[in-house]
């Protein structure tokens, strides 16, 4: 299996293998549209397989919101601290 940038060896259909192409230009919000675009039509077992990848490869991971949500926190608790201190 290919690492986390990489395209898979062997695209299943044309439509695959430019949503790939985007993904590895850098432009991740037209691969992801583009393979939603491939689900949704009825692909065939490969184009399906290929596409739910590419979708999960580049999805935010659930961990990064919590380390978020952390830092929100703990820049609102400094500036009230701050704003009581003087």
């Amino acid at each position: 299996m290919a690492k986390g940038g990489q395209t898979l060896k062997d695209p299943a259909s044309p439509r695959m293998q430019a949503a790939w192409k985007l993904k590895d230009s850098g432009d991740v919000v037209a691969a992801r549209r583009e393979a939603e675009r491939i689900l949704a039509d009825n692909p065939t077992p490969e184009d399906k397989a290929q596409a739910e990848e590419l979708l999960r490869r580049s999805s935010t991971a659930p961990a990064l919101y919590g380390f978020a949500i952390l830092a929100a926190v703990l820049l609102v608790l400094l500036v009230v601290l701050a704003a009581t201190r003087y």
